[in-house]
């Protein structure tokens, strides 16, 4: 696999629940940018609309995203081997399944990043924190804007690539590593929410381990209610919980 392969993609929906639908897709793909918004088969939520600045109106005069032109490019690109790029992927990827866009290898770049910060040193890694934090150039990328999204996944991506290229020392390597991370759960070290924010989760664990069991129920109780897979704080809940000291 290669770079050409790579599609950069950011959606904006109606919410985060199992039933909330895109309302706005970008993406580029060969050199080339595309961007449309689209009316959803359901209402944008108000915290949506606070987010995105999206509202019913403005897409009110615009195709359902299964109809539109953009739907056939995207099943055309992904059907042809294309690996996603984007940020907290796995969202992007569910998204597009729920319009029948079948996603095959993703690289995600919220793992890669935090991957890549082995002594724990970045407070957060969501993407516009990561662009000001790595002051990363970015032109014209107005944040929770998905074409915007997208310059600054292409740049935040470019960054992580240069760093892994200089270890690995040949493209095909790092894009190997980065799919590896990508489809894996990551171990998060420190808490940024709740009572505990910015402890270190294992010392949480050796303190107040009541706590974490809590969590970990909220969050397996959340992925079967349908709300959220949070993978990430299952997998280290668990972890921890389990006494490992790694």
């Amino acid at each position: 696999m290669d770079r050409t392969k790579l599609i950069f993609l950011d959606t904006e929906t109606t919410g985060i629940g199992p039933e909330d639908r895109l309302c706005q897709v970008a993406y580029e793909f060969g050199g080339q940018e595309a961007e449309s918004l689209f009316c959803p088969p359901v209402p944008i939520s108000i915290d949506a609309m606070v987010v995105t600045r999206i509202t019913n109106k403005m897409v009110g005069a615009f195709p359902p995203f299964a109809e539109s032109e953009m739907h056939r490019e995207l099943s055309d690109i992904f059907a042809s081997g294309a690996v996603l790029v984007a940020h907290n992927a796995k969202f992007d990827a569910d998204m597009l399944a729920r319009e029948g866009i079948a996603v095959g290898g993703m690289i995600d770049t919220f793992k890669v990043a935090h991957h890549l910060d082995i002594t724990g040193e970045i407070p957060k890694y969501n993407l516009q924190y990561l662009r000001y934090y790595h002051d990363l150039d970015v032109e014209d990328a107005s944040a929770h804007d998905a074409l915007g999204d997208v310059r600054v996944l292409r740049a935040l991506f470019d960054f992580h690539f240069t760093k892994m290229l200089g270890t690995l020392g040949d493209e095909g390597a790092v894009l190997h590593e980065m799919l590896a991370v990508s489809a894996r759960p990551i171990l998060i070290r420190k808490f940024n929410f709740g009572k505990y924010s910015g402890e270190d989760v294992k010392k949480v664990a050796s303190e107040d381990a009541s706590y974490l069991a809590w969590l970990l129920n909220q969050k397996v109780m959340a992925r079967e209610r349908g709300e959220e897979d949070d993978e990430n704080w299952i997998y280290t809940l668990d972890h921890y919980l389990k006494g490992s000291t790694s």
